[in-house]
């Protein structure tokens, strides 16, 4: 309503300026063309005039809208292909998080068909729908057409041009086909082209740390799995467990004790300072003959056997048992202190026992073993391993009786 008043009052002023103005003009255009001769007022003339050129520009108006009209069909037809295109692709993403991945293959195919028909400038757009398209025949379980499909989108992804966020999604996906392949060898390569910030982000490097444990490389596992922890990819049990595990599997990989030391340096000093890890590592040493430096490595966990708790005091002293063959005097005073502060925990006096009698000091040996392989919370195969450290004492002793019995009493432990 506002709007017709403001107009009325245009027009008004407008008719006001024009009698005002052309209201007393007696001006006469006059106009020769061979022997005629017509007289115009110049109002009228001024008129004619404005009238003319609105008619020539209309004309001309008409004619660029006519010359036109090819280039505005073509324009149409590409628009109609690209909103036919962006349809497909829209269906194909339904399809594809539906469940139904035979149509959104077809749907991505036929999104790429209409794409390639126009001018196939939108990289992104084309990198998007064989993304689809792959997805869809790796849920199938089409692997020939799916590295078909791949191989189309690399060579897309070599192509010039400015990165864009969907090629880190490709490489990604891609890496992360390879490992559902249990190719793990294919997925580190397609991790390590990746671009340093892309490699750094929390799903490469959950498929870096998974493709690195089905290579069984548990050193470069190790690594990512620190690098997860850092980034707060898992809970603190979580992360401290599975560092554990992936340190254990480190240890177990030499088979000399060459290579044994190698590992064990190349672990975070947090790892060596976790007791599971240490008495793992230790037990290893012990098995490749290297005591000598399975004791080093338990020496600072024995020194602070009350901060380990209860689990870390057992794992140790079960270490330090079978690490006990050849160990020095300089243990002793450590031994005798952690028999005296842990002297209800069978485990521990049945590790300062070994040592004892690894020294020669059989009768100190003698009344730590014996209450410990008659302790029913040992374990059995610890229990057998004092029973067995009892008999070789009695022999030690001349006893053989006493050896028999003790061997019978290890051979009777069930487990």
């Amino acid at each position: 309503m506002m709007r017709n008043v403001i107009w009325l009052v245009l027009v008004a002023v407008a008719a006001v300026v024009a009698a005002v103005t052309f209201g007393r003009n007696d001006g006469l255009v006059s106009i020769f063309w061979g022997g005629w001769r017509a007289d115009l007022s110049l109002n009228l003339s001024l008129l004619l005039l404005f009238i003319g050129g609105a008619l020539v520009l209309a004309a001309a108006q008409a004619l660029m809208a006519l010359f036109a009209l090819p280039t505005r069909a073509a324009e149409w037809r590409a628009l109609r292909r690209e909103r036919a295109a962006q349809a497909a692709l829209r269906e194909s993403m339904a399809e594809y998080f539906s469940a139904r991945y035979s149509r959104a293959y077809k749907a991505a195919r036929r999104a790429l068909v209409l794409h390639a028909d126009g001018a196939a400038t939108d990289r992104e757009f084309a990198v998007l729908a064989h993304l689809l398209a792959s997805g869809s025949l790796h849920r199938l379980s089409d692997r020939p057409r799916r590295d078909e499909q791949l191989a189309q989108l690399e060579t897309l992804l070599a192509a010039p041009g400015q990165p864009r966020r969907a090629d880190d999604g490709a490489r990604l996906l891609a890496a992360e086909w390879a490992l559902d392949d249990r190719d793990p060898e294919r997925t580190l390569a397609m991790l390590a082209a990746l671009p340093p910030g892309v490699a750094r982000r929390t799903q490469a490097l959950r498929l870096k740390l998974s493709a690195a444990r089905l290579a069984h490389a548990p050193q470069e596992a190790l690594q990512t799995a620190r690098l997860l922890a850092n980034h707060q990819a898992f809970s603190p049990d979580v992360a401290r467990s599975l560092l554990r595990a992936l340190a254990i599997e480190a240890l177990a990989v030499p088979h000399d004790a060459e290579q044994l030391r190698d590992a064990w340096q190349r672990l975070d000093a947090a790892d060596r300072r976790d007791a599971v890890v240490a008495a793992a590592a230790a037990e290893r040493a012990c098995a490749l003959g290297a005591h000598d430096d399975a004791r080093q490595w338990l020496m600072p966990l024995w020194e602070r056997l009350d901060d380990l708790g209860e689990d870390g005091r057992t794992r140790v002293a079960v270490a330090l048992l079978r690490a006990a063959k050849g160990i020095g005097a300089d243990w002793l005073p450590r031994l005798q202190t952690a028999a005296e502060q842990h002297a209800h925990e069978p485990v521990v006096q049945a590790a300062v026992g070994a040592a004892f009698a690894e020294r020669q000091l059989w009768g100190k040996a003698r009344q730590l073993l014996e209450p410990a392989a008659a302790d029913q919370r040992l374990d059995v195969a610890v229990r057998r391993m004092v029973w067995h450290r009892l008999a070789v004492l009695a022999r030690e002793e001349g006893d053989e009786h006493r050896a028999a019995a003790c061997e019978h009493a290890a051979c009777a432990l069930d487990g």
